[in-house]
């Protein structure tokens, strides 16, 4: 009973965002905050499914300006647990998402950016036109370096376009950890225990360059690997 409560009372939230984030896309396509209220929005939805959500966002980040945060990727849940973190913050997604029913359509127009991850040259062309609008917009973006959930089995290998788009458009890189929750959240249990969200210290990007790209993915990887563990230790499990 428990669970078909909750996937009711999703539905019924999901349905409210779609309307209200159209609404609100549409009388400003592609605003740099969008993305930010909107993830506001769907945030409710962790106190439905009963986990409670710790989010531990640092000072200097609140006036860092334009930046490329990178986060590990676990699960779709993944939208709802990590966002909302700062303003002016909007992701890179598959090109596909855009074909996924009203909310392939909210993603686009909030601002959030589409790329081609199959066609290498054009990936790379796109991340030349993100460093562009970084620039011009005073944006940030918010990148998965694993380029899919990793589904319980920690943090997956990185790719490394959010590198490249922190190394051109000159800016900091600021990882952030979401602890492991993959399997966590049962729908018919009331306590789905806590998740813990934690901001790293940015880190300066250009102490790298286009040949050292592969060093700044390890470096921010060991940072962001260690965190992980220190919070898996400490974060309140389900009873």
């Amino acid at each position: 009973m428990l669970k078909v409560l909750r996937i009711i009372t999703l539905i019924v939230l999901l349905v409210v965002w779609f309307v209200v984030g159209m609404l609100v896309c549409l009388a400003r396509p592609r605003h740099k905050n969008n993305v930010y209220y909107l993830s506001r929005m769907l945030n409710w939805a962790c106190w439905v499914l009963g986990v409670k959500v710790t989010r531990i966002v640092r000072d200097e980040c609140r006036t860092l300006g334009s930046a490329v945060y990178v986060a590990n990727h676990q699960t779709n849940y993944d939208i709802m647990v990590l966002g909302c973190v700062m303003p002016g913050t909007v992701s890179m997604g598959k090109q596909s998402l855009a074909w996924i029913p009203l909310f392939g359509q909210v993603y686009y127009l909030s601002g959030n950016i589409l790329i081609d991850r199959a066609r290498s040259s054009k990936a790379a062309d796109t991340i030349r036109q993100v460093v562009a609008k970084i620039k011009q917009r005073g944006i940030s973006i918010w990148m998965f370096p694993e380029g899919t959930r990793s589904k319980g089995r920690g943090l997956i290998p990185f790719k490394t376009g959010a590198f490249h788009t922190a190394i051109a458009a000159k800016v900091p890189l600021v990882p952030i950890v979401c602890s492991s929750y993959a399997g966590q959240i049962d729908l018919n249990r009331w306590d789905n225990g806590e998740i813990i969200v934690e901001m790293l210290p940015p880190v300066d990007s250009q102490q790298w360059t286009r040949a050292t790209v592969k060093d700044c993915s390890n470096t921010i990887r060991a940072l962001m690997e260690s965190k992980l563990a220190e919070l898996d230790a400490k974060v309140k499990k389900p009873q």
